[in-house]
């Protein structure tokens, strides 16, 4: 009999207990990295623009060509009943994150031990979200670094497709971290331009000026757009523009946005402070505020308290 304090995930159309997703070693999301996967989180309990994230989910699987079998209202519907089965598990006052997975599932040929298993593979999971590791950033801001690795160019591989495939940037991660255990990649793309973090995409303030890479070279984040709506909805210069490090170093603020993060800024950029003391600098904090009051949610305090 399952605990009640198990999180719950649901596979292949069945909603069971975490531990007990089986996913066969022969599935090519293992083998290849041949899969999708995409990641929202909770406000105040609710899911964030859950139709937004499964469109984008599913542009990646049309990008793939993977079918996932069920129908987006099917998959938003789940995604609420398995948000509503496990956040009883985290404080009330924190949130969770919920991300979908997608794979080709098994070769035809490899089928052999397992007739039954679907034609793909398909998880949807939840996580709390990593308030105590990242409290102090809001405080202090995040260290980036600028690794050796490289995206790969669009016409290799789309980075507009949120893939399992993510090796350059865990690669470029662990390079960071090689430097400063406490430092996030940013990597450049094959131009010589900064590109995005390990699912974050960079915005630099110049003279009341916001810019942030191109979309063709970044996957274009949901956080990232709505960013850019609040920037314009306050009267901000917000565009995509090809960004090099100079700009980063000679930048009067800079800050990430994602998912789990929302928005957070950048304290340094290859050990090198970004403007002057004050983080986060104040167009940054313009837009935090901003986004706590269009989400109705002090997701700020939810990471502060937890500051050290």
């Amino acid at each position: 009999m399952p605990s009640k304090d198990q999180w719950y995930a649901w596979f292949n159309g069945h909603m069971v207990p975490e531990s007990e997703v089986r996913v066969p070693f022969r599935d090519r999301g293992f083998k290849f990295g041949d899969a999708a996967f995409d990641t929202t989180r909770t406000f105040n309990h609710q899911l964030f623009r859950v139709e937004e994230h499964v469109t984008r989910l599913f542009r990646s699987l049309a990008y793939l060509d993977i079918d996932p079998g069920v129908s987006a209202k099917k998959l938003i519907d789940v995604s609420e009943q398995l948000a509503a089965q496990n956040l009883h598990l985290v404080d009330p006052a924190d949130d969770i994150w919920l991300t979908w997975r997608v794979s080709r599932g098994i070769d035809p040929s490899e089928r052999t031990a397992w007739p039954d298993y679907p034609d793909r593979t398909l998880i949807v999971e939840c996580r709390p979200l990593p308030f105590q590791t990242r409290g102090r950033l809001y405080r202090d801001g995040l260290d980036v670094i600028v690794p050796s690795i490289r995206r790969p160019a669009p016409d290799a591989l789309s980075p507009r497709a949120k893939t399992q495939n993510y090796l350059t940037l865990v690669l470029g991660d662990l390079e960071a971290k090689r430097h400063n255990p406490d430092a996030v990649g940013l990597l450049l793309d094959t131009n010589g331009n900064l590109s995005e973090g390990r699912g974050s995409n960079l915005f630099l303030v110049h003279e009341g000026r916001l810019r942030t890479p191109k979309a063709q070279f970044v996957l274009p984040g949901i956080s990232r757009a709505t960013a850019i709506e609040l920037a314009i909805a306050a009267g901000i210069d917000v565009a995509d523009a090809d960004l090099d490090l100079f700009d980063a170093h000679t930048a009067d603020e800079a800050f990430i946005t994602s998912t789990s993060f929302c928005i957070c800024p950048i304290g340094t950029i290859n050990g090198r402070q970004i403007g002057d003391s004050q983080v986060p600098g104040p167009m940054t904090k313009r837009l935090m505020d901003a986004y706590v009051a269009l989400v109705g949610c002090d997701w700020v305090g939810q990471y502060l308290r937890y500051a050290k």
